[in-house]
């Protein structure tokens, strides 16, 4: 895995996939289309969906198939599409189960400070993606940094999404991109999960995903190594975060955009 996250200022990697497992298909259909995307613009893709959403807004809302079923499906991708895969982990008992199966475990966001869990991730044995908290500076990331690699793994990335600006309201410090950086780990931009505004909708999180295509041109130009998005043949539909969700066809023109920059990286 390590090659996928090393640093190329000519390119970037991706990591994409609808926001929770809603069915085996959905998500074979999300990924390839985009790995099909990223194999012609020469991207680096890893798929992502998460089994459960442990943190949704209201008590009612769609949270996934849970571990067991949400596995299965996520060894499917992996092996019908060839690509590695990310999935999310809430508990400490969850990583060692999780890592037989994927090739990335993510720290969601709300649980960023969480010792324990971010040590089992580091005792796991694969790479780890921890999602900048909305109530964390970038500074204190590398806490987090070094709670994992105390578990055994040198493999660590940071995610940034967003800092929380008010109520219902993010906002993204760009200058925080070379501060992680400084901590020898990859750093990825969530694109979609930045123009969350978060319970925005009493029950749920509203969005502006008119903004991802700026967002994610300016953190590619600020030196992210990866983008994080999050895609949807019916983005409306989606049961999670279906207020930020890009559609399919978006995708590729979004990429293309962000590949132009990152080749201008090379000679800055």
């Amino acid at each position: 895995m390590k090659q996928l996250f090393t640093s190329d200022p000519s390119s970037f990697f991706v990591i994409a996939g609808p926001c929770v497992i809603e069915s085996a298909e959905l998500c074979l259909a999300v990924g390839r289309h985009v790995k099909s995307v990223c194999d012609k613009l020469g991207l680096r893709y890893v798929f992502k969906a998460s089994f459960d959403k442990a943190n949704r807004s209201a008590s009612a809302s769609f949270r996934g198939p849970g571990l067991t079923d949400g596995l299965v499906v996520l060894d499917r991708i992996r092996k019908e599409l060839g690509v590695p895969v990310l999935t999310d982990v809430h508990e400490p008992e969850q990583a060692a189960v999780a890592a037989k199966v994927v090739d990335v475990l993510q720290v969601p966001a709300f649980l960023a400070r969480q010792t324990d869990l971010l040590v089992a991730c580091g005792r796991a044995g694969r790479t780890v993606n921890i999602k900048k908290g909305q109530f964390m500076s970038p500074q204190e990331m590398g806490n987090a940094v070094e709670k994992v690699r105390s578990g055994g793994t040198s493999e660590v990335m940071l995610t940034e999404r967003g800092t929380f600006f008010g109520y219902n309201r993010l906002v993204n410090d760009f200058t925080g991109l070379p501060v992680m950086k400084g901590f020898g780990v990859p750093v990825v931009f969530d694109v979609t999960h930045s123009t969350q505004q978060p319970a925005g909708l009493g029950n749920a999180s509203g969005g502006n995903p008119q903004y991802s295509p700026l967002l994610a041109r300016t953190a590619i130009a600020a030196g992210a190594d990866g983008l994080f998005l999050e895609c949807h043949p019916r983005p409306k539909e989606a049961k999670s975060d279906a207020a930020t969700m890009l559609s399919l066809e978006s995708v590729e023109p979004l990429l293309r955009q962000c590949k132009q920059i990152a080749e201008l990286r090379r000679g800055w």
